[in-house]
């Protein structure tokens, strides 16, 4: 969730002008970008004052931060009682969401935005890499304990390289492959250095 500036005294947040202000928020990143995109155009699309967004907002980066993270499903990777099935779950879930055509426009803002906005590009690794991480070391860790792959297996690199090959695949299409059938190849490759075999 989003850190909340002020708490308000008296009437309850309204859901609906939460929901309102993402809205507006994911509309004006498709119609005009986001550094084209400022929080007065943002309240007026969701009919709200600017003061009600800076009530839940510090910044337009967290703002847009929280409205790319609603787009996302949960972060549980189910245990399916082995590397390639959990393996298998979460890359087929990474390449649907990324893969719509919202996924690869979003792909697109956070890219050109984080490498030219540092606020941005720390609120996103706060709200939305980090969290990411996280559940799936969970993954390599479970792999760890079943000896599928090596105890000192570093976890947040892994995950860099995969994250980064992800993007690459889907920018640049360095093959007619399909994205989750690459990406296991990427995988599979790096088990063979990080395998116990």
């Amino acid at each position: 969730m989003s850190k909340q500036i002020n708490t308000p005294t008296g009437r309850p947040r309204s859901t609906h002008a939460d929901q309102a202000i993402i809205q507006a928020t994911l509309d004006l990143l498709a119609e005009v970008g986001y550094q084209s995109m400022s929080i007065e155009a943002i309240a007026s699309r969701a009919g709200v004052g600017k003061t009600t967004i800076y009530r839940r907002y510090s910044s337009k980066e967290e703002l847009v931060a929280d409205a790319i993270e609603s787009l996302r499903a949960d972060l549980t990777i189910p245990d399916t009682g082995s590397f390639w099935g959990d393996m298998d779950i979460a890359i087929k879930n990474a390449a649907k969401k990324i893969l719509s055509p919202l996924g690869r426009q979003t792909l697109a803002l956070i890219i050109s935005t984080a490498s030219s906005n540092p606020q941005f590009a720390q609120v996103y690794w706060t709200k939305y890499t980090m969290p990411r991480r996280e559940a799936f070391a969970k993954v390599l860790q479970r792999a760890k304990a079943r000896g599928e792959i090596d105890k000192d297996a570093d976890v947040d690199l892994i995950f860099d390289l995969l994250s980064g090959s992800l993007y690459y695949a889907i920018i640049f299409k360095p093959t007619a492959e399909p994205v989750e059938t690459y990406m296991r190849r990427i995988v599979n490759i790096l088990l063979q250095g990080i395998g116990t075999d």
